[in-house]
This record gives structure tokens, sequence and C-alpha cells, in this order.
């Protein structure tokens, strides 16, 4: 490795920034002097949707090839993007304290999403924000949309799209919050298995390198999350979300998988716990972190049992 501690990102304006972040960071943590390199991915030059191309873990797959390269030292990647399978020779040395895990609503004339108009085009890239919409709001019009946070910001100022939906923690970092019109709750509206937090990866055996970055409570609240997307084997552009915290000693993860119905307009827009019914299915359960060894994976375990029991391999199934 050479004296000054390479840091791989892509190349959005977003990326750039929340890795800028993490160099400032290390620097701060550690004087070690850092430099960035920016690298392309197929996620980025496609105009494709994600689902076709295979899920969001085509950002992270050039990044990984140019740190086992030896291209960089470290990369950064968005912890939501990244897939929950070990990649073999590499590690992930730090998660950095997360941020706002909310999805937020960025809507013309300051509507919510109660307020939209019947017929409203709402625009995402998410399979998994497309089931909520229609599920929330069967009477708008979901338009699958690709780009950056200005890109997808400028098409309701011009006036193509009524509304987008984006990450909190991703307009926070652009400073864009001033585009928001309602930020969407976690219990009604559950984000990406560790949406908010960012994952720096090494090669490993270099975990230390970035070691001092790492936030105790942040990776056992997104490993839970992440974990429940494993166990129900479904990829991180799936139709699933799950949120997780630490309060008073107690670790609580909630996580629902949504029905395909729920991806196709018309979708009914009843809610339950029903798979034959209702649109998705929820579990919730809670354990303190001290009671066993292994909390996020046990509570996960706990999670996945239930939907499955529920029904959740014929509601992906479904959706696949």
């Amino acid at each position: 490795m050479s004296a000054v501690l390479r840091i791989g990102t892509r190349g959005s304006s977003l990326a750039l920034a929340q890795t800028g972040t993490v160099a400032a960071a290390l620097t701060a943590k550690t004087g070690v002097e850092t430099e960035i390199v920016a690298i392309s991915t197929e996620g980025d030059r496609s105009t494709e949707s994600l689902a076709s191309l295979g899920g969001t873990g085509v950002f992270a797959s050039a990044l990984r090839d140019a740190l086992l390269a030896g291209d960089c030292d470290v990369v950064v990647h968005s912890l939501k993007d990244l897939p929950t399978a070990a990649f073999e020779g590499l590690a992930i040395g730090a998660i950095p304290k997360r941020v706002d895990a909310r999805d937020a609503l960025c809507a013309r004339d300051g509507l919510t999403f109660d307020t939209l108009p019947e017929g409203a085009r709402v625009g995402t890239g998410s399979p998994r924000r497309a089931a909520q919409i229609r599920v929330r709001r069967p009477d708008l019009e979901v338009v699958d949309i690709r780009g950056n946070v200005d890109t997808r910001l400028g098409k309701v100022i011009s006036g193509e799209l009524d509304a987008v939906v984006l990450a909190a923690a991703g307009l926070d970092r652009m400073k864009r919050l001033d585009a928001v019109t309602e930020f969407l709750g976690l219990d009604g509206w559950p984000t990406a298995p560790g949406q908010g937090a960012l994952a720096v990866e090494v090669r490993a055996g270099d975990e230390k390198l970035v070691q001092s970055l790492d936030h105790h409570t942040t990776r056992i609240i997104v490993e839970a999350e992440r974990q429940t997307l494993a166990l129900l084997e479904a990829g991180c552009s799936a139709p699933v979300g799950a949120h997780a915290i630490v309060d008073d000693g107690m670790l609580f993860l909630s996580a629902r998988v949504y029905d395909s119905a729920a991806l196709s307009a018309g979708a009914p827009a009843s809610s339950g716990t029903d798979g034959a019914e209702h649109p998705y299915l929820t579990s919730s359960h809670a354990l303190y972190v001290s009671d066993t060894k292994d909390p996020a994976g046990e509570l996960a375990q706990r999670v996945s049992k239930e939907l499955f029991d529920l029904g959740a391999a014929a509601l992906m199934g479904a959706a696949s």
C-alpha cells in the first residue's frame, strides 16, 4: 500500500460527497493522507432499470474489482447497495454511524403523499418503493426512473413528474433537504436494509486501516436488517423493507415483504398480515443485546422464520 490511502468510489456527486466524509473522518482520526479514486460502474453507465441489471449490486462489483486489483486500498459503498453475501478476499472493515434511514417525498407545490392528486406521476427506481407507493396510493402512476439526485429532482421541477421518492440520507449529504415535502415514517414505510449507512470495504487482513470509523451499535442494527434479507434469499432490489434500532439495551427489528400484486397498477389499498388477502407481510421481534452472542443473527432468524410461516415464500416467488 502507498503512503497515501486511496479510497475508491462511484463517480456520482452523491457517492463523492459521502466518500469525502469518510476520507475526512479517517484523516481526523488517524492522520493518514487520503486520495479519492472515482470508478465507473455498470449501474452508472446503463440507463436500464436496476431490476433488469440484476439489482443494485451492479454498483458494487466494479468497486470490488478495483480493490482486489490494487487500484485502491479502500472502497466506500452505500450499504443498501451492497449484496448480503460475503465476498471472497474482502471484508467490511467499518460501518460508520448511521444517519437518517427514512425515505422522503419531494413533490411539486409542497404536496404530501396524501395530498397528491389522483393520477399524479411519482418517480422511483426501486421495486420496494414502487410497491409501497401502490399499496398506499393505488390511484397514483408510478414511473420507473434512473439518474442522480439532481436529475431526479429536475424531473419534478420541469413538470415531467409530480413527485419523486428518495433517501433522506442522500438528500442530506447533497444538501438538498430543502426539496423534501414529507419525510416518510419508518413504521409504515420501512426502507431498504442498511439504508442511511455506509460500508467501508477493504481487502481481508486490512481491517485495521479503517477500524477507527466503525460504529458498534450501527453495525448491530444494519446486520440484523441485512441478515433478514439474506435469510429471505431476497436480493437488494427486492420489494423488502426492514428497520432495526437499539433502545435501552434492546434490539428491535421489523421487516416487511411485499406481494407482486403491489408492483402492478391497481394493487389493493388494504393492509395486514394475511398474504392471501393483503399486499404485504410484516414481522417484528425484539431481544436484549446482552442476552446472546449474536443478537443480530438471532433476531433476523426469528423475523425471517415468522415471515416464511406467514407465507413470504409465495409472495416473493410471485414477485420474482
